[in-house]
């Protein structure tokens, strides 16, 4: 019986399925077609355009007639440029170094196998190391533009050719083919029958430029001022830079272009260019024998720059920080909420700020920058304010009572001064400073009034004493006569004594003496500018004959 039931429900489960699938299904509505991907390498649009026309040409023109392996490997390095900076020193330093022996012997440097590459060609980075701002915005443009940077190549080819300086010689091989034209749908038939028009013929042309010998590549060296015939942009003319005559001794031009010595290499160089697509192919093959630490897969085949070896040095655009810059961590934007910085807050802060400059406040500064242009603007407002503003105006108040307060404390020190000047000779200080309360005023009148009087005494005894001088000759005068004056025992500081006989025993010193008094009595006696030269005193040799001292 179950049996039954369950093939009878497994029946009519297939029954209800067929009637679905035969019955006829609602019209749905036609899918809007998705947006075509543009490649990253195409032309940018000029919203994205970082470098004018003319300014692309400008950098491109001293390497854009370079064989195109070697021209890919010199953008590919410009990325790198402090990279490059190294790798010029490096070969400076090493000017024997060159072609894969130059490449291996660089393998362990901190540097992109690109700029490792370039070390083989010691003539290139004398060039790349003569502009370093150079190489850093070709770089820069070929990560924002390539497609640009290559239609620029192409572009001053062309010129080149036109000039009659671009043609193929010994050392390279010139190939010229039509660029290819974008896939387009055909056009539609006209209604009257007639035959459609035929496509607009594709004028432009793509120029590649290839060693004669796949193992031998020679750098050219030419004027970019001359070899692309009139420059269309006087703003813009190229840069010129010479090259090293160690390499080019003596060279002819050969169809504006001078080449040197022949470089011998097989797997330095292992880029090649994709003129249809953009972008930039890698020989699997060469890049692996020759970087041998750094394998790539083979279907790694197209060149990807890697800001691991771009240091410290920013990107210039927007496009490039954000495809290459540094990666912000999961969970990155829930942190703003954290500092502050969700929508309410800062709605707080937006009327907190409206608020202060309805009351007169300014918007605070919200960089170093902002902060010294307003204290500039709030100096100024200062100084055009009358009398100096309502600040300079507060500072004067200020500066006024603290006069004041020092005027005032200067006066109470008077009045202590001149009261203790006064006080009595006897009793207790306590007594003093009660009688100096009591009668301060009176006695601050009477001390102003003595001090007074001691000045007019001072001032009139100034007037009548003599001078300095003539008081000093005076006193010497006194004290020379003072011992013929006064008798000895009639002098204060000495006592009664008999001076009679002395000196009897010693006539020599006692003569000695008086010409002595003599001579200082005459020398007082001479006028006060004829003392200033003094003169030699004689004096008698002592006696004894003493043993001299060793």
């Amino acid at each position: 019986m179950r049996v039954c039931v369950r093939l009878g429900f497994v029946l009519l489960v297939l029954l209800v399925a067929a009637c679905k699938r035969d019955a006829p299904s609602a019209p749905q509505p036609a899918a809007t077609p998705a947006p075509a991907t543009v490649p990253a390498t195409a032309p940018a649009s000029a919203a994205q355009r970082v470098f004018s026309r003319e300014e692309l040409d400008q950098m491109v023109a001293p390497i854009a007639l370079y064989p195109d392996s070697l021209l890919t490997q010199v953008l590919m390095a410009a990325t790198y440029p402090a990279n490059v900076a190294d790798a010029v020193a490096w070969s400076k330093a090493h000017p024997q170094a060159t072609g894969d022996d130059a490449v291996k012997q660089v393998a362990d440097q901190p540097w992109d196998p690109s700029v490792q590459s370039l070390v083989a060609f010691p003539q290139v980075m004398a060039t790349l190391g003569q502009d370093p701002g150079w190489v850093q915005r070709l770089g820069d443009a070929f990560l924002a533009q390539p497609g640009d940077v290559m239609d620029a190549v192409q572009r001053l080819r062309r010129a080149a050719q036109a000039a009659g300086n671009l043609q193929s010689t010994e050392q390279q091989t010139v190939t010229v083919s039509p660029a290819p034209t974008p896939s387009a749908a055909p056009a539609p038939a006209p209604a009257d029958g007639s035959a459609p028009p035929p496509p607009p013929p594709a004028s432009d042309t793509i120029i590649e430029i290839a060693p004669a010998n796949p193992q031998v590549v020679y750098v050219p060296s030419y004027n970019p001022t001359t070899v692309y015939g009139t420059w269309p942009y006087p703003s813009y003319p190229p840069a010129y830079y010479p090259p090293a005559p160690t390499w080019y001794p003596g060279s002819a031009l050969v169809a504006g272009l001078a080449f040197g010595t022949g470089v011998a290499v097989a797997d330095a160089l292992w880029g090649d260019w994709d003129w249809g697509d953009h972008d930039v192919d890698i020989d699997v093959n060469r890049y692996n024998n020759i970087n041998v630490n750094r394998q790539l897969d083979v279907n790694n085949n197209v060149w990807r720059h890697n800001a691991e070896f771009r240091g410290n040095v920013p990107y210039r655009d927007a496009r490039s920080r954000e495809q290459f810059g540094p990666q912000r961590l999961p969970g990155a934007e829930n942190r703003e909420a954290f500092r502050g910085n969700d929508p309410a807050h800062a709605a707080n802060r937006e009327r907190a700020r409206q608020e202060l400059q309805q009351r007169g406040f300014g918007t605070p500064a919200t960089d170093n920058r902002a902060a010294r242009e307003q204290a500039r603007t709030a100096g100024r407002d200062l100084r055009e304010r009358p009398e100096g503003g309502l600040d300079a105006r507060n500072a004067g108040a200020a500066a006024r009572r603290d006069a004041g307060g020092a005027d005032a404390a200067r006066e109470r020190a008077r009045s202590v001064a001149d009261a203790r000047t006064q006080r009595p000779s006897g009793g207790s200080d306590h007594a003093r400073q009660a009688s100096a309360r009591q009668n301060g005023p009176r006695t601050t009148h009477a001390n102003q009034q003595v001090r007074e009087q001691h000045r007019q005494q001072h001032a009139q005894t100034a007037r009548t004493q003599p001078t300095r001088q003539h008081a000093d000759a005076q006193r010497v005068q006194q004290r020379a006569q003072q011992p013929r004056m006064q008798p000895s025992h009639s002098l204060p500081h000495q006592g009664a004594r008999n001076n009679a006989f002395a000196g009897v025993d010693r006539p020599a010193q006692t003569r000695a003496q008086v010409d002595r008094g003599r001579s200082s009595h005459a020398m007082a006696q001479r006028p006060q500018s004829a003392r200033s030269g003094g003169h030699q005193v004689q004096r008698a040799p002592h006696g004894g004959g003493g043993r001299r001292r060793g």
